[in-house]
């Protein structure tokens, strides 16, 4: 979408609204108002961030501890005794 409005304004358009901004906050205030938005933007890709893999790893668990074990598989103790009385081993 921002290169969609980037798009419909020409240049002029741009160094004017550039203009006004220096006008309205002055050459000294400019640093300190791209800092706080360049702090702003980097804090809500973080939290974005965050959320996605959040959910991510949310969808991934399966709530395996609520279920019963099935009678086709053994427990990961029987499967080391019984592998440590075979005979071939």
């Amino acid at each position: 979408m921002n290169t969609m409005f980037a798009a419909m304004l020409g240049g002029w358009e741009i160094v004017l609204i550039l203009a006004v901004v220096l006008i309205l906050f002055g050459a000294k205030k400019l640093p300190e108002l791209a800092k706080g938005l360049g702090t702003g933007i980097k804090e809500f890709k973080k939290a974005t961030r965050e959320v996605t893999e959040e959910i991510q790893n949310s969808s991934n668990d399966t709530p395996q501890r609520n279920l019963p074990p099935s009678a086709g598989t053994t427990q990961p103790n029987q499967a080391v005794s019984q592998s440590s009385t075979d005979p071939k081993a």
